[in-house]
């Protein structure tokens, strides 16, 4: 079997400006090209009444929880001064990890699996009765672990610290593309990439456009999303992040491959 490959494939790149550099090495790394179109933006909240309070007084939690690293991100530009003192840190993933230890702040609690569905039933046995939680989130995100935890009879106080949008620019981009039919492989990151995705598809009916294309998602929540909209799922990582998922795309166009060329050669 040939290793595998993206060699003559062009990628869609849906990570936003900060993160698309590091998805494209990966794309390249498979011998695909990638096309960065960010389908997400992500900018702090304007009224920050609500997350002032809270980060003044983390000493009174016993855990944070962290996301995903915009997360992490945004988290720490909203501090004023210096570094605050924090609870235990518990995350999803290994790039919200490794946006903390590159700020040399240990993470207390990381799971086998980066959703959160997986990610409370692995939690749940280090989180003691009485204890405080934090989560820091996103406009869009969802309150499935603050849920969890309060069912339980812990406190949880979220707070919504960024909004995420739609970069008009990428719009355009993303149009053009589609109508060129200029792009393989589309791999969605999170449901918002998907939402965006989409709106620009049904605003232009360019849903002919891609029906050629292979379509991978990062973890079953976006799995969820493509079905939802009409998107036939090809690819779904083991493993939920992109280095995975690209791997598993180009595993699948190898196999595709392989069964197709032992096809030909049966008919002669």
């Amino acid at each position: 079997m040939t290793s595998p490959s993206l060699k003559g494939k062009t990628v869609l790149v849906p990570r936003g400006k900060k993160n698309a550099k590091s998805f494209s090495k990966i794309v390249e790394g498979y011998g695909g090209t990638p096309v960065e179109v960010p389908l997400l933006g992500f900018r702090p909240v304007e009224n920050r009444k609500l997350i002032a309070p809270i980060i003044n007084n983390l000493h009174m939690y016993d855990w944070i929880i962290f996301t995903s690293d915009v997360t992490v991100e945004t988290f720490f530009s909203l501090v004023d001064g210096g570094m605050p003192s924090l609870p235990k840190i518990a995350v999803i993933g290994e790039k919200t990890e490794n946006a903390l230890l590159k700020r040399e702040i240990p993470v207390h609690f990381k799971p086998m699996e980066y959703v959160a569905e997986g990610f409370v039933q692995e939690f749940a046995p280090f989180v003691k009765s009485g204890e405080k939680l934090f989560i820091p989130k996103g406009i869009l995100a969802r309150d499935y672990i603050a849920q969890f935890f309060r069912e339980k009879g812990h406190v949880v106080d979220e707070a919504v610290i960024y909004e995420t949008y739609f970069p008009e620019d990428s719009k355009e981009k993303l149009v053009q593309l589609l109508k060129q039919g200029a792009l393989d492989i589309l791999p969605f990151t999170s449901p918002s990439t998907i939402d965006h995705f989409m709106q620009v598809v049904n605003e232009y009916d360019l849903s002919e456009r891609i029906k050629n294309c292979t379509v991978a998602v990062i973890g079953p929540v976006s799995k969820r999303k493509c079905e939802s909209v009409g998107l036939n799922v090809h690819v779904m990582p083991e493993v939920y992040t992109s280095d995975d998922m690209i791997k598993a795309v180009a595993e699948y166009l190898s196999e595709k491959e392989n069964i197709g060329g032992i096809h030909n050669e049966s008919i002669f």
